[in-house]
């Protein structure tokens, strides 16, 4: 009997360990799934949007979300729709977009957030049907700073031309509207060539554009490029003709990538900020509003700083000028 009783104590001894060991896994699954929290970027496979990967997946580990990036394997906003749409019907609790057309997401985005789908944009301030759209620059300084830096290196009169990523992208167009605003006045004696040329998402392209520039107007002295393989292909082609000292680049490069050009002269300088910084802060709001935690003026957001916090736009000034001496030691 004595040995009987033994038995079941230690039976139930070991369904009570059990039970007990298991309780903290039924309550980090009564906690639910992850949020999921995809940006969504113009294309992939260029160097400016890996290295906005490189902020997705850190934030993915220091937020504890189901964090990751997609995109179209070429800058066309109906790709980008149809990835939006999916991500909709999967029923992903977050996406971060980078548009390529502000106009043609604004039906996906209605959609998504019918569905409470949180939407944060970047680069696209004025875009409807979002959450709250992330800036890292204040985008009339950078603007004028741009023409500025031009000016500083072709001087402050003579021809040059514009290249932005594609005629729908939302912050080069504004970024050309108020340059050119402003060049008006503080620089009559600079002349655009030609209107905004569509080529800076893509190297080859804006090498081509930059060899059809030189053809058609031999007196070209500069060229500013929003879209960062826009002066990097501009740089290729005044090495490739010898024009490295007639002609002057500026505008937005990854610094590694725009290194050898900076120090040959082909590229004069580059500004932008980090991509890898603008992901992270994307998905840091994004977990915010699923939180439901209050966004604040002057609040900070890890990987930016400060912020501004002007209706449902969030701004930081963290752009970086990229010069021969500084490019390599960036990281990225």
């Amino acid at each position: 009997m004595g040995k009987k009783m033994l038995l079941v104590t230690r039976t139930l001894l070991i369904v009570a360990c059990a039970i007990f060991m298991a309780l903290p896994l039924v309550s980090v699954a009564a906690q639910g799934k992850k949020y999921e929290i995809v940006t969504v970027v113009k294309i992939t496979g260029i160097p400016w949007f890996n290295r906005m990967e490189e902020g997705v997946k850190k934030a993915a580990k220091d937020f504890g979300v189901n964090a990751y990036q997609v995109g179209p394997s070429d800058a066309d906003p109906a790709q980008q729709v149809r990835i939006i749409e999916d991500l909709i019907s999967k029923g992903v609790d977050a996406i971060c977009v980078t548009p390529n057309d502000a106009k043609s997401l604004e039906p996906v985005f209605e959609r998504a957030r019918k569905q409470g789908i949180v939407i944060i944009t970047h680069e696209s301030p004025d875009q409807k049907g979002k959450d709250y759209d992330i800036e890292l620059i204040d985008n009339i300084k950078f603007a004028q700073h741009s023409w500025d830096t031009l000016v500083k290196y072709m001087g402050p009169s003579g021809q040059y031309a514009v290249f932005v990523g594609s005629l729908t992208v939302p912050l080069h167009n504004l970024w050309v509207d108020e340059g050119l605003k402003y060049a008006k006045t503080k620089y009559p004696g600079l002349q655009l060539v030609t209107e905004r040329i569509p080529c800076g998402e893509d190297q080859e392209l804006a090498k081509q554009k930059t060899m059809e520039l030189i053809k058609a107007y031999p007196n070209l002295k500069g060229i500013i490029g929003f879209g960062s393989l826009g002066p990097t292909g501009a740089a290729q082609a005044l090495k490739e003709k010898g024009l490295t000292k007639q002609i002057a680049v500026v505008g937005n490069v990854m610094p590694g990538q725009a290194a050898a050009y900076l120090k040959d002269g082909s590229l004069k300088q580059g500004i932008l900020w980090d991509p890898a910084n603008a992901a992270y802060a994307m998905t840091w709001v994004a977990k915010q509003l699923l939180d439901k935690n209050k966004l604040s003026d002057g609040m900070t957001i890890p990987s930016v700083g400060k912020v501004s916090l002007s209706g449902d736009i969030i701004t930081a000034d963290v752009a970086l000028d990229i010069t021969a001496s500084n490019a390599e030691s960036l990281g990225f």
